[in-house]
């Protein structure tokens, strides 16, 4: 195949092309059901990419990604089972690079909210004074 594109998102405006030098693929047998052809032909794709390593990624992403290997064999056809190896390849890169959520800001209640909780609690409590015994005058 040739080299990974990455589509443009968070964190990569204009997408990334990783060289097809820095992807490793090996094959295999798959295991499971498939047919006839399922003990003859190596259809299970196992793709790494040492991240690290790379040169076209920004060093952030680099390190939170590592050494990435993953494995397709869902597929009876290696040519299909390389394309969804890439595309996931392609999907981790891209969460890698996306910039981290924004921090939750924490907030305390209002004073009408805290009011409203007190007395919905007082109310509560008057309401389980009155389920006691009824006792005779």
């Amino acid at each position: 195949m040739a080299d990974l594109f990455v589509p443009p998102g968070p964190g990569l405006p204009d997408g990334l092309v990783v060289p097809e030098g820095e992807l490793v693929e090996r094959f295999s047998r798959s295991s499971g059901p498939g047919g006839q052809s399922v003990n003859t032909t190596d259809t299970r794709v196992e793709l790494v990419f040492d991240a690290p390593a790379s040169a076209v990624l920004p060093a952030r992403a680099a390190a939170r990604l590592g050494v990435v290997r993953i494995v397709a064999s869902e597929q009876r056809s290696q040519l299909r089972n390389r394309a969804a190896a890439r595309e996931r390849l392609a999907e981790r890169i891209r969460e890698a690079c996306a910039p981290p959520p924004p921090r939750r800001v924490p907030t305390k209640p209002s004073k009408a909210s805290r009011r409203r909780r007190v007395e919905a609690k007082v109310h509560r409590g008057r309401t389980k004074a009155l389920r006691g015994r009824v006792r005779p005058d």
